[in-house]
């Protein structure tokens, strides 16, 4: 089949390598290079950077907006018997679909979680299964027909970047199971109920700020779901650090990001303590709200890379009682990377 493929972020990635290794992808249509680093310097997208190694830079377009009649006129011209979109940035204004057959692979099982971050949300609300689903192209955004679905159990302990590369894993065979029905002729969309719509709105840095007067599954999910971008940032009061942050031997005030927690059952004394009281510095119990008990797992110390707990305390010394508390100043940001 003759594929047209629109995207941008590394989650479509795997569907397209899939795409062109069954099919003949005849153009990739990706955002214009951003500066990005230090030195600001112009960076494709990963979809850009991919496609100009495998298929070429005269295969890959970057328009600044596909909704020119210029842009319009190209992309129509291929003669694709399919279009592709995948987290492409841009919407596809009707004059450029109008008559083809064009999906759109989304993360999350639709109608639940439209929109931005659909990952993220499904971390947030503890949901125990989400998944993929490829839809038609329509007006509203993710209100399309649902073509296909995959469906993938949700692990306790996983990240949202961990579970953004496996929903990627699973793109490809749900992208050319749909593909193979349109062949076919079999393909049958369902109309999405509209009564089970939640949303997925964008995320900024100040979602990462933690509440330990929370439950201690709600931060579990805080930390899981925004781990790695926009993180979860704590300041842990502490004792001190061996050549590290707060002054060797002095009190002081340690910033490190969250990683990775569990909820901790059975542990004795920790009702009646203020929230965010680490109660025991080497295995990283922290209290929480209603007298539930967080595990941290894996912290990033400032200017470090992330490590498991027990490395993390063993290398400071932290003081008894020690409190984890929410930074004071959060900036602001888009979703998971």
């Amino acid at each position: 089949m003759r594929v047209v493929y629109f995207g941008s972020g590394a989650f479509g990635l795997p569907t397209l390598e899939r795409l062109c290794r069954d099919h003949e992808v005849v153009a990739v249509v990706t955002q214009p290079d951003r500066p990005a680093g230090r030195g600001a310097k112009l960076t494709p997208t990963p979809v850009g950077e991919w496609a100009a190694r495998r298929l070429g830079e005269s295969a890959v377009l970057k328009p600044a907006r596909v909704n020119t009649p210029e842009m319009i006129e190209l992309i129509r011209g291929f003669a694709a018997e399919a279009w592709v979109v995948i987290a492409f940035g841009q919407k596809l204004p009707k004059a450029l679909l109008e008559g083809r057959f064009a999906v759109n692979l989304h993360a999350s099982l639709l109608p639940r979680w439209r929109g931005a971050a659909p990952i993220n949300a499904a971390l947030l609300a503890g949901d125990a299964v989400t998944g993929n689903t490829v839809i038609t192209l329509a007006d509203r955004m993710d209100a399309g027909l649902i073509l296909g679905t995959s469906t993938r159990a949700v692990d306790p302990l996983v990240t949202a970047g961990e579970l953004h590369d496996l929903l990627a894993a699973d793109g490809p065979e749900l992208v050319e199971r749909v593909l193979a029905g349109h062949a076919a002729g079999t393909l049958k969309g369902e109309v999405q109920d509209e009564g089970l719509v939640t949303i997925a709105t964008k995320l900024s840095k100040g979602d990462g700020t933690p509440d330990f007067n929370q439950p201690a599954d709600f931060v579990r999910r805080q930390i899981q779901a925004l781990t790695p971008w926009p993180g979860v940032t704590a300041e842990l009061e502490s004792g001190g650090a061996a050549g590290g942050a707060g002054g060797a031997g002095g009190a002081g005030v340690q910033m490190i990001k969250l990683l990775r927690a569990r909820v901790e059952t059975g542990v004795v004394g920790a009702e009646g303590l203020r929230a965010g009281t680490v109660v025991d510095a080497m295995n990283g119990l922290v209290v929480c709200g209603r007298g539930t008990v967080l595990r941290v797992l894996e912290v990033q110390p400032a200017g470090k890379r992330g490590m498991d707990w027990a490395s993390f305390a063993r290398g400071r010394s932290i003081a008894p009682m020690s409190v984890l508390g929410p930074v004071t100043e959060m900036g602001s940001g888009g979703g998971v990377r």
